[in-house]
Protein backbone atom coordinates (compact mmCIF):
# COMPACT_ATOMS: atom_id res chain seq x y z
CA UNK A 1 0.00 0.00 0.00
CA UNK A 2 1.61 3.40 -0.38
CA UNK A 3 2.36 5.16 2.33
CA UNK A 4 0.85 8.71 2.57
CA UNK A 5 3.27 11.51 4.14
CA UNK A 6 3.33 11.76 7.61
CA UNK A 7 4.60 15.30 7.75
CA UNK A 8 4.17 17.23 4.99
CA UNK A 9 6.29 20.07 4.51
CA UNK A 10 5.01 23.69 6.10
CA UNK A 11 2.46 25.49 3.74
CA UNK A 12 4.43 28.32 3.92
CA UNK A 13 7.35 26.42 2.68
CA UNK A 14 5.72 25.64 0.10
CA UNK A 15 4.33 29.03 -1.28
CA UNK A 16 7.99 30.44 -0.95
CA UNK A 17 8.75 27.90 -3.54
CA UNK A 18 5.57 28.21 -5.57
CA UNK A 19 6.44 32.01 -5.97
CA UNK A 20 10.09 31.30 -6.50
CA UNK A 21 9.11 28.88 -9.76
CA UNK A 22 6.88 31.19 -11.12
CA UNK A 23 9.42 33.80 -11.42
CA UNK A 24 7.92 36.05 -8.89
CA UNK A 25 10.59 36.94 -6.46
CA UNK A 26 11.50 40.44 -6.41
CA UNK A 27 8.28 41.39 -8.29
CA UNK A 28 4.54 41.86 -7.23
CA UNK A 29 1.08 39.93 -6.90
CA UNK A 30 -2.60 40.45 -6.00
CA UNK A 31 -4.20 38.24 -4.07
CA UNK A 32 -8.00 36.82 -4.80
CA UNK A 33 -9.60 36.24 -0.90
CA UNK A 34 -13.03 35.11 -0.69
CA UNK A 35 -12.34 34.36 3.21
CA UNK A 36 -12.50 30.69 2.51
CA UNK A 37 -10.64 28.75 4.36
CA UNK A 38 -7.91 28.39 1.24
CA UNK A 39 -8.10 32.29 -0.01
CA UNK A 40 -7.46 32.91 3.78
CA UNK A 41 -4.39 30.78 3.55
CA UNK A 42 -2.85 32.19 0.19
CA UNK A 43 -2.84 35.38 2.24
CA UNK A 44 -1.76 34.83 5.56
CA UNK A 45 0.92 32.46 4.03
CA UNK A 46 1.76 35.04 1.26
CA UNK A 47 2.13 37.63 3.97
CA UNK A 48 4.61 35.50 5.90
CA UNK A 49 7.11 34.79 2.97
CA UNK A 50 6.75 38.34 1.23
CA UNK A 51 9.60 39.96 2.92
CA UNK A 52 12.27 37.11 2.12
CA UNK A 53 10.94 37.17 -1.60
CA UNK A 54 10.95 41.16 -2.04
CA UNK A 55 7.62 40.57 -3.07
CA UNK A 56 5.35 43.59 -3.41
CA UNK A 57 1.40 42.03 -2.22
CA UNK A 58 -1.89 43.48 -2.42
CA UNK A 59 -5.35 41.76 -1.80
CA UNK A 60 -8.58 41.92 -3.72
CA UNK A 61 -12.00 40.37 -2.37
CA UNK A 62 -15.73 40.73 -4.37
CA UNK A 63 -18.49 41.18 -3.32
CA UNK A 64 -21.02 38.37 -5.03
CA UNK A 65 -24.15 40.36 -3.68
CA UNK A 66 -26.20 36.76 -3.85
CA UNK A 67 -25.94 36.28 -0.26
CA UNK A 68 -26.74 38.56 3.04
CA UNK A 69 -23.45 37.34 4.60
CA UNK A 70 -21.52 38.47 1.66
CA UNK A 71 -20.98 42.33 2.80
CA UNK A 72 -19.29 40.39 6.21
CA UNK A 73 -17.06 38.15 4.31
CA UNK A 74 -15.34 41.18 2.37
CA UNK A 75 -15.60 43.01 5.43
CA UNK A 76 -13.12 40.78 7.42
CA UNK A 77 -10.71 39.72 4.26
CA UNK A 78 -9.99 43.66 4.72
CA UNK A 79 -9.48 43.55 8.27
CA UNK A 80 -7.54 40.25 7.76
CA UNK A 81 -5.51 41.91 5.39
CA UNK A 82 -5.04 45.24 7.04
CA UNK A 83 -3.87 42.79 10.18
CA UNK A 84 -1.04 41.13 7.79
CA UNK A 85 -0.15 45.19 6.51
CA UNK A 86 -1.41 44.63 2.96
CA UNK A 87 -3.77 47.11 1.32
CA UNK A 88 -6.80 45.79 0.14
CA UNK A 89 -9.58 46.15 -2.56
CA UNK A 90 -13.34 45.84 -2.52
CA UNK A 91 -14.62 45.01 -5.66
CA UNK A 92 -18.99 44.48 -6.67
CA UNK A 93 -19.74 42.68 -8.92
CA UNK A 94 -23.66 42.68 -8.91
CA UNK A 95 -24.25 39.20 -9.82
CA UNK A 96 -27.83 37.73 -9.91
CA UNK A 97 -29.34 34.39 -9.51
CA UNK A 98 -30.64 32.10 -12.37
CA UNK A 99 -28.90 29.81 -14.94
CA UNK A 100 -25.21 29.24 -15.62
CA UNK A 101 -24.81 31.05 -11.95
CA UNK A 102 -21.25 29.42 -12.07
CA UNK A 103 -20.04 30.14 -15.20
CA UNK A 104 -20.97 33.94 -15.38
CA UNK A 105 -19.62 34.29 -11.95
CA UNK A 106 -16.32 33.07 -12.54
CA UNK A 107 -16.19 35.15 -15.65
CA UNK A 108 -17.05 37.87 -13.59
CA UNK A 109 -14.47 37.42 -11.15
CA UNK A 110 -11.41 37.03 -13.77
CA UNK A 111 -12.44 40.20 -15.51
CA UNK A 112 -12.73 42.57 -12.51
CA UNK A 113 -9.32 40.56 -11.17
CA UNK A 114 -7.36 41.30 -13.85
CA UNK A 115 -8.75 44.59 -14.58
CA UNK A 116 -7.47 45.46 -10.91
CA UNK A 117 -4.19 44.36 -11.52
CA UNK A 118 -3.61 46.23 -14.64
CA UNK A 119 -5.00 49.33 -12.49
CA UNK A 120 -2.57 48.52 -9.76
CA UNK A 121 0.51 47.93 -11.77
CA UNK A 122 0.93 44.74 -10.37
CA UNK A 123 2.71 41.73 -12.10
CA UNK A 124 -0.09 38.68 -11.68
CA UNK A 125 -3.32 37.49 -9.79
CA UNK A 126 -2.80 34.97 -7.69
CA UNK A 127 -5.61 32.68 -6.82
CA UNK A 128 -6.09 29.87 -4.12
CA UNK A 129 -6.80 26.82 -5.62
CA UNK A 130 -5.58 23.80 -4.50
CA UNK A 131 -4.49 20.44 -5.45
CA UNK A 132 -7.85 19.27 -3.75
CA UNK A 133 -9.73 21.81 -6.29
CA UNK A 134 -7.17 20.10 -8.91
CA UNK A 135 -8.24 16.48 -8.19
CA UNK A 136 -11.90 17.94 -8.25
CA UNK A 137 -11.50 19.27 -11.62
CA UNK A 138 -9.93 16.09 -12.94
CA UNK A 139 -12.62 13.55 -12.07
CA UNK A 140 -15.18 16.09 -13.20
CA UNK A 141 -13.64 15.98 -16.80
CA UNK A 142 -12.84 12.74 -16.99
CA UNK A 143 -16.12 11.95 -15.94
CA UNK A 144 -17.22 13.71 -19.27
CA UNK A 145 -15.21 12.42 -21.34
CA UNK A 146 -11.60 14.44 -21.90
CA UNK A 147 -8.58 14.06 -23.77
CA UNK A 148 -4.91 14.88 -22.13
CA UNK A 149 -5.56 18.45 -22.39
CA UNK A 150 -8.52 18.51 -20.34
CA UNK A 151 -6.79 16.12 -17.98
CA UNK A 152 -4.34 18.58 -17.31
CA UNK A 153 -6.64 20.22 -15.24
CA UNK A 154 -6.27 23.72 -13.64
CA UNK A 155 -2.81 25.49 -15.26
CA UNK A 156 -0.41 25.99 -12.41
CA UNK A 157 0.06 29.73 -14.23
CA UNK A 158 -0.85 31.31 -17.54
CA UNK A 159 -0.65 35.61 -18.84
CA UNK A 160 -1.35 37.48 -15.27
CA UNK A 161 -2.67 34.35 -13.27
CA UNK A 162 -0.33 32.39 -10.71
CA UNK A 163 -1.77 29.37 -8.56
CA UNK A 164 0.68 29.16 -5.90
CA UNK A 165 -1.65 26.80 -3.59
CA UNK A 166 -1.86 23.90 -6.55
CA UNK A 167 0.44 21.80 -4.85
CA UNK A 168 -1.01 22.05 -1.16
CA UNK A 169 -4.25 19.59 -0.26
CA UNK A 170 -7.35 21.02 1.62
CA UNK A 171 -6.29 19.22 4.43
CA UNK A 172 -2.87 20.68 4.81
CA UNK A 173 -4.49 24.31 4.25
CA UNK A 174 -6.83 23.20 7.17
CA UNK A 175 -3.78 21.99 9.26
CA UNK A 176 -2.72 25.78 8.61
CA UNK A 177 -4.96 27.65 9.69
CA UNK A 178 -5.73 25.76 12.90
CA UNK A 179 -2.28 25.89 13.84
CA UNK A 180 -2.31 30.08 13.75
CA UNK A 181 -5.61 29.78 14.94
CA UNK A 182 -6.86 31.61 11.98
CA UNK A 183 -10.67 31.91 11.31
CA UNK A 184 -12.57 31.55 8.00
CA UNK A 185 -15.90 32.05 6.23
CA UNK A 186 -17.38 28.64 4.71
CA UNK A 187 -19.38 29.18 1.31
CA UNK A 188 -22.92 27.49 1.84
CA UNK A 189 -22.77 27.04 -1.90
CA UNK A 190 -19.76 24.95 -1.61
CA UNK A 191 -22.32 22.03 -0.03
CA UNK A 192 -24.92 22.58 -2.67
CA UNK A 193 -25.20 19.31 -4.07
CA UNK A 194 -27.01 20.51 -6.99
CA UNK A 195 -23.32 21.53 -7.98
CA UNK A 196 -21.72 18.68 -10.02
CA UNK A 197 -18.10 19.49 -8.02
CA UNK A 198 -19.80 19.59 -4.52
CA UNK A 199 -21.18 15.65 -5.09
CA UNK A 200 -17.71 14.85 -6.54
CA UNK A 201 -15.88 16.78 -3.45
CA UNK A 202 -18.37 15.25 -0.98
CA UNK A 203 -18.92 11.54 -2.76
CA UNK A 204 -16.38 10.73 -4.83
CA UNK A 205 -13.52 11.51 -3.55
CA UNK A 206 -14.07 10.21 -0.58
CA UNK A 207 -15.17 6.49 -1.79
CA UNK A 208 -11.96 6.68 -3.90
CA UNK A 209 -9.60 7.79 -0.64
CA UNK A 210 -11.81 4.93 0.88
CA UNK A 211 -11.36 2.44 -1.35
CA UNK A 212 -7.74 3.07 -1.95
CA UNK A 213 -6.82 2.88 1.68
CA UNK A 214 -5.15 6.63 1.35
CA UNK A 215 -6.29 10.13 0.89
CA UNK A 216 -6.10 10.51 -3.12
CA UNK A 217 -6.33 14.15 -3.92
CA UNK A 218 -2.31 14.93 -4.07
CA UNK A 219 -1.79 11.66 -6.55
CA UNK A 220 -4.54 12.62 -8.83
CA UNK A 221 -3.16 16.59 -8.64
CA UNK A 222 0.31 15.23 -9.55
CA UNK A 223 -1.36 13.29 -12.05
CA UNK A 224 -3.17 16.55 -14.00
CA UNK A 225 -0.01 18.58 -13.41
CA UNK A 226 2.45 15.04 -16.00
CA UNK A 227 -0.96 15.34 -18.14
CA UNK A 228 -0.04 19.17 -18.48
CA UNK A 229 3.40 18.90 -19.34
CA UNK A 230 2.92 16.06 -21.91
CA UNK A 231 0.03 17.92 -23.56
CA UNK A 232 2.46 21.05 -23.38
CA UNK A 233 5.14 18.59 -25.55
CA UNK A 234 2.69 17.34 -28.09
CA UNK A 235 0.79 20.66 -28.30
CA UNK A 236 4.40 22.63 -29.66
CA UNK A 237 5.44 19.13 -31.56
CA UNK A 238 2.29 19.17 -33.33
CA UNK A 239 2.67 23.13 -33.99
CA UNK A 240 5.66 22.50 -35.64
CA UNK A 241 3.53 19.48 -37.57
CA UNK A 242 1.12 22.13 -38.61
CA UNK A 243 3.94 24.40 -40.30
CA UNK A 244 5.62 21.57 -41.78
CA UNK A 245 2.21 20.37 -43.59
CA UNK A 246 0.20 23.19 -44.29
CA UNK A 247 -0.29 24.46 -47.66
CA UNK A 248 -0.88 27.83 -49.50
CA UNK A 249 -4.36 28.01 -49.63
CA UNK A 250 -4.82 26.50 -45.74
CA UNK A 251 -5.57 22.90 -46.71
CA UNK A 252 -2.91 19.95 -45.64
CA UNK A 253 -1.08 17.76 -46.79
CA UNK A 254 -2.76 14.35 -46.85
CA UNK A 255 0.64 12.00 -47.36
CA UNK A 256 2.01 13.98 -44.36
CA UNK A 257 -1.16 13.83 -41.95
CA UNK A 258 -1.46 9.79 -42.41
CA UNK A 259 2.38 10.09 -41.51
CA UNK A 260 2.22 11.40 -37.81
CA UNK A 261 1.67 10.25 -34.89
CA UNK A 262 -1.75 9.45 -33.54
CA UNK A 263 -1.64 12.01 -30.56
CA UNK A 264 0.17 14.64 -33.71
CA UNK A 265 -2.80 13.47 -35.82
CA UNK A 266 -5.42 14.22 -33.86
CA UNK A 267 -4.27 16.95 -32.80
CA UNK A 268 -3.38 18.76 -36.34
CA UNK A 269 -7.00 17.63 -37.03
CA UNK A 270 -8.54 19.55 -34.68
CA UNK A 271 -6.74 22.61 -35.38
CA UNK A 272 -8.03 22.29 -38.86
CA UNK A 273 -11.66 22.00 -37.33
CA UNK A 274 -10.85 24.56 -35.47
CA UNK A 275 -9.68 27.74 -38.39
CA UNK A 276 -12.88 26.35 -40.17
CA UNK A 277 -14.31 27.61 -36.55
CA UNK A 278 -15.81 23.66 -36.11
CA UNK A 279 -16.29 22.22 -32.55
CA UNK A 280 -13.60 18.95 -32.57
CA UNK A 281 -15.34 16.86 -30.29
CA UNK A 282 -14.82 12.96 -30.44
CA UNK A 283 -17.36 12.28 -32.72
CA UNK A 284 -16.49 14.50 -35.13
CA UNK A 285 -12.35 13.76 -34.36
CA UNK A 286 -13.67 9.80 -34.96
CA UNK A 287 -15.40 10.76 -38.07
CA UNK A 288 -12.12 13.46 -39.51
CA UNK A 289 -9.37 10.49 -38.63
CA UNK A 290 -11.53 7.73 -40.20
CA UNK A 291 -11.76 9.97 -43.53
CA UNK A 292 -8.40 11.03 -43.71
CA UNK A 293 -7.23 7.59 -43.13
CA UNK A 294 -9.07 6.00 -46.12
CA UNK A 295 -8.95 9.48 -48.35
CA UNK A 296 -12.87 9.86 -48.23
CA UNK A 297 -14.81 12.68 -46.38
CA UNK A 298 -16.75 13.13 -43.54
CA UNK A 299 -19.75 15.75 -42.81
CA UNK A 300 -18.76 18.59 -40.04
CA UNK A 301 -22.17 20.43 -39.41
CA UNK A 302 -22.52 23.96 -40.53
CA UNK A 303 -22.82 23.22 -44.61
CA UNK A 304 -19.16 21.66 -43.59
CA UNK A 305 -17.09 18.93 -45.30
CA UNK A 306 -13.75 17.74 -44.57
CA UNK A 307 -12.28 16.20 -47.61
CA UNK A 308 -9.14 14.05 -47.93
CA UNK A 309 -8.60 13.46 -51.54
CA UNK A 310 -6.18 14.43 -54.20
CA UNK A 311 -3.32 14.83 -51.56
CA UNK A 312 -4.69 17.30 -49.55
CA UNK A 313 -7.14 17.04 -46.26
CA UNK A 314 -9.63 21.00 -46.16
CA UNK A 315 -12.41 21.77 -44.87
CA UNK A 316 -15.23 23.01 -47.46
CA UNK A 317 -18.75 24.06 -48.16
CA UNK A 318 -20.89 20.69 -48.48
CA UNK A 319 -21.41 19.30 -51.99
CA UNK A 320 -24.27 21.84 -54.03
CA UNK A 321 -26.35 19.44 -56.98
CA UNK A 322 -24.16 20.38 -59.82
CA UNK A 323 -26.04 24.03 -61.15
CA UNK A 324 -28.47 23.88 -64.13
CA UNK A 325 -27.30 26.74 -65.20
CA UNK A 326 -26.56 27.81 -69.22
CA UNK A 327 -25.74 30.90 -71.09
CA UNK A 328 -26.52 31.46 -74.95
CA UNK A 329 -23.54 32.92 -77.43
CA UNK A 330 -25.33 33.24 -80.80
CA UNK A 331 -22.12 34.87 -82.27
CA UNK A 332 -19.74 37.91 -82.59
CA UNK A 333 -20.17 40.38 -79.98
CA UNK A 334 -22.09 38.12 -77.88
CA UNK A 335 -21.46 37.97 -73.96
CA UNK A 336 -22.68 37.26 -70.51
CA UNK A 337 -21.79 35.36 -67.06
CA UNK A 338 -22.59 31.95 -66.26
CA UNK A 339 -25.10 31.98 -63.61
CA UNK A 340 -23.62 31.12 -59.99
CA UNK A 341 -20.20 30.31 -61.37
CA UNK A 342 -18.72 34.04 -61.83
CA UNK A 343 -17.22 33.10 -64.64
CA UNK A 344 -17.83 35.93 -67.55
CA UNK A 345 -17.49 34.64 -71.52
CA UNK A 346 -17.04 36.77 -74.63
CA UNK A 347 -16.91 36.52 -78.23
CA UNK A 348 -14.25 39.01 -79.16
CA UNK A 349 -11.53 39.67 -82.10
CA UNK A 350 -7.27 39.68 -81.27
CA UNK A 351 -5.65 38.29 -77.94
CA UNK A 352 -7.50 38.33 -74.55
CA UNK A 353 -6.13 40.58 -72.01
CA UNK A 354 -4.09 38.84 -68.88
CA UNK A 355 -5.51 37.19 -67.07
CA UNK A 356 -8.61 35.89 -69.42
CA UNK A 357 -8.90 32.42 -71.34
CA UNK A 358 -8.94 32.22 -75.10
CA UNK A 359 -10.40 30.13 -77.39
CA UNK A 360 -9.71 30.44 -81.35
CA UNK A 361 -12.91 29.61 -83.24
CA UNK A 362 -12.00 27.97 -86.42
CA UNK A 363 -14.83 28.97 -89.28
CA UNK A 364 -17.85 26.62 -89.34
CA UNK A 365 -18.26 26.97 -85.59
CA UNK A 366 -21.59 25.70 -85.14
CA UNK A 367 -23.33 28.05 -83.25
CA UNK A 368 -24.98 29.20 -80.82
CA UNK A 369 -22.55 27.90 -78.49
CA UNK A 370 -23.70 27.12 -75.17
CA UNK A 371 -21.88 27.44 -71.77
CA UNK A 372 -23.47 25.46 -68.81
CA UNK A 373 -22.15 23.22 -66.24
CA UNK A 374 -21.45 19.60 -66.86
CA UNK A 375 -24.12 16.75 -67.36
CA UNK A 376 -24.35 12.90 -66.62
CA UNK A 377 -22.67 11.32 -69.89
CA UNK A 378 -20.49 14.62 -71.12
CA UNK A 379 -17.23 13.10 -72.93
CA UNK A 380 -14.90 14.85 -74.52
CA UNK A 381 -12.88 13.88 -77.71
CA UNK A 382 -9.12 13.99 -76.92
CA UNK A 383 -6.10 12.56 -78.80
CA UNK A 384 -6.64 9.79 -77.36
CA UNK A 385 -9.87 9.03 -77.82
CA UNK A 386 -13.40 10.16 -75.86
CA UNK A 387 -13.05 10.54 -72.60
CA UNK A 388 -15.34 10.80 -69.85
CA UNK A 389 -15.96 14.32 -68.62
CA UNK A 390 -15.98 13.40 -64.88
CA UNK A 391 -12.04 11.55 -65.27
CA UNK A 392 -10.94 14.61 -66.88
CA UNK A 393 -11.87 16.80 -63.98
CA UNK A 394 -10.50 14.35 -61.74
CA UNK A 395 -7.18 14.29 -64.06
CA UNK A 396 -6.74 17.70 -63.53
CA UNK A 397 -7.28 17.56 -59.87
CA UNK A 398 -10.48 19.98 -59.40
CA UNK A 399 -11.35 19.67 -56.38
CA UNK A 400 -14.69 17.15 -56.17
CA UNK A 401 -16.09 20.62 -54.21
CA UNK A 402 -15.48 23.19 -57.39
CA UNK A 403 -16.52 20.66 -60.07
CA UNK A 404 -20.15 20.95 -60.08
CA UNK A 405 -19.67 25.03 -60.88
CA UNK A 406 -16.70 24.57 -63.70
CA UNK A 407 -17.83 26.09 -66.69
CA UNK A 408 -18.18 22.76 -69.79
CA UNK A 409 -18.30 25.08 -73.72
CA UNK A 410 -20.58 23.15 -75.89
CA UNK A 411 -21.56 23.71 -79.66
CA UNK A 412 -24.81 23.37 -81.54
CA UNK A 413 -24.41 19.61 -81.77
CA UNK A 414 -23.90 19.47 -78.25
CA UNK A 415 -19.75 18.70 -78.67
CA UNK A 416 -17.76 19.78 -75.95
CA UNK A 417 -15.43 22.43 -77.26
CA UNK A 418 -13.83 23.37 -74.08
CA UNK A 419 -12.79 23.53 -70.35
CA UNK A 420 -11.98 27.03 -69.66
CA UNK A 421 -8.57 27.03 -67.70
CA UNK A 422 -7.94 23.03 -68.21
CA UNK A 423 -8.82 21.95 -71.27
CA UNK A 424 -8.98 22.90 -74.95
CA UNK A 425 -8.11 20.46 -77.84
CA UNK A 426 -5.62 20.90 -80.66
CA UNK A 427 -6.53 23.42 -83.16
CA UNK A 428 -6.90 22.28 -86.66
CA UNK A 429 -9.24 24.29 -88.30
CA UNK A 430 -9.44 27.79 -90.42
CA UNK A 431 -8.95 30.55 -88.08
CA UNK A 432 -12.35 32.63 -88.22
CA UNK A 433 -10.21 35.58 -86.64
CA UNK A 434 -12.24 35.64 -83.57
CA UNK A 435 -12.36 33.99 -79.75
CA UNK A 436 -13.97 33.01 -76.89
CA UNK A 437 -13.03 34.69 -73.93
CA UNK A 438 -13.45 33.19 -70.42
CA UNK A 439 -12.63 35.71 -67.07
CA UNK A 440 -12.60 33.21 -64.44
CA UNK A 441 -13.82 34.29 -60.86
CA UNK A 442 -10.35 35.05 -59.84
CA UNK A 443 -6.89 34.78 -61.49
CA UNK A 444 -6.09 31.35 -62.27
CA UNK A 445 -2.79 30.33 -62.54
CA UNK A 446 -3.11 27.10 -63.96
CA UNK A 447 -2.50 25.80 -67.73
CA UNK A 448 -4.31 24.90 -70.51
CA UNK A 449 -2.65 20.99 -71.52
CA UNK A 450 -3.35 20.15 -74.90
CA UNK A 451 -4.70 15.99 -74.74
Amino acid sequence: MPRTRSQPPPLTKTLEAAYQRLGLEGRSVLLAVSGGADSTALLVGTARVAPVLRLRVEVATLNHGLRLESEAEVQAVACLAAGQGLPCHVRELHLTPGPGLEARAREARYAALAALRRERGLDAVATAHTASDQAETLLMRLARGTALRGAGGIQASRAGLVRPLLEVTREEVLAFLAAGDVSFWTDPMNSDPAFFRTRIRKDALPALSRAAGYPVEARLASFARHAAEDDALLSRMADQAWTRLVLEDGSLDAPGVRALESPLRRRVLARLLDVADVLADDATLARVLAAVERGGSATLGRGLVLRAASGRVRCVSAPQPDLATRLQLEGTGATGTLEGTGWRFSVEQGPPPAGVWSLALAEGTRWPLTVRTRQAGDRVRTNAGQRKLQDLLVDFRVPAEARGAWPVVVDAGGEVLWLPGLWAPAFTGVPSGHSLWAAPPSPSIQRTPPL
